[in-house]
């Protein structure tokens, strides 16, 4: 324990070790087409700009553990989180990161696994979290293994980190749009906070603590199911692809699964008989 608090208290106050010399490994691009949807439907040139990509970031900030030792698959992972919603932006460099602390479990405010208050699986903020996140492992894997849940805390956390780089956690990324577009947005994120209060919403609930997580939770439901999000908030859809640039639909025919197919939500039913109706 005394070692873990030492690193936490290392990575909360600033310290931390210098990034090693990171090289693109041939066999990471296995792994990232084994778990990353998004990778997986790039074409071949996108997927080398996404190994070089990686390799910048990881170049840049320090992916480090307490009480595990860290993996090459942990550090894509984190990677990928942090690449998929800039995309649509080459040039973006997360300025207001220096490290991602990876945890065993859940935690709690202090950090803590395996307590009855151990809820949250990610967290970046201001004051000692400034330049840092904070990631529940399990969950951060879960996120890519599960491409349909409409949950992924890795991209939810830099989503995050990106609504900042502003200077102002607010539910609006001026750096990706500009100020002028913030009416619109706001009146629209209020609507859909009203609409997921009165469950009249198939937005998770955790959407409707303030716009801030509003945003976050919006921005998981693009990239997991950008094909439901279109077809059940359409213009939620299009606000979303105005300020990622991006074209997500690709990654609905990658992970829509076929009839017969076991449900992805665990019921051990087949899809046809499970949540093919709702979907």
């Amino acid at each position: 324990m005394r070692t873990l608090f030492n690193r936490l208290f290392g990575f909360l106050s600033g310290g931390k070790a210098p990034v090693e010399t990171i090289e693109w490994q041939p066999h990471w691009a296995e792994f990232l087409q084994q778990k990353v949807a998004f990778y997986r439907v790039l074409a071949a040139d996108d997927k080398l700009l996404f190994h070089h990509r990686l390799v910048l970031f990881l170049q840049t900030t320090q992916v480090e553990a307490g009480q595990f030792e860290v993996t090459d698959q942990d550090r894509l992972l984190v990677a990928a989180s942090a690449i998929i919603p800039v995309w649509g932006f080459p040039k973006w460099h997360y300025f207001n990161l220096a490290s991602v602390y990876l945890l065993p479990a859940s935690f709690n405010q202090n950090f803590e696994c395996l307590r009855k208050d151990s809820l949250i699986t990610g967290m970046v903020g201001t004051g000692p979290m400034a330049g840092k996140m904070a990631l529940s492992r399990p969950a951060l894997y879960k996120g890519f293994e599960n491409s349909n849940d409409k949950q992924n805390v890795g991209i939810h956390e830099f989503v995050h980190l990106i609504d900042m780089m502003d200077g102002e956690c607010d539910g609006y990324p001026e750096r990706l749009k500009e100020f002028a577009y913030s009416i619109p947005w706001f009146e629209l994120v209020h609507k859909k906070i009203i609409e997921i209060d009165n469950r009249k919403s198939n937005i998770r609930d955790y959407a409707a603590t303030n716009r801030t997580e509003f945003f976050a939770v919006a921005s998981e439901y693009f990239f997991e199911r950008p094909g439901m999000l279109q077809r059940k908030h359409p213009k939620l859809f299009a606000s979303m692809t105005e300020f990622y640039q991006q074209d997500v639909l690709r990654i609905t025919r990658d992970i829509k699964p076929r009839a017969k197919a076991p449900c992805y939500c665990g019921s051990k039913k087949r899809y046809k008989h499970c949540c093919m109706p709702a979907d």
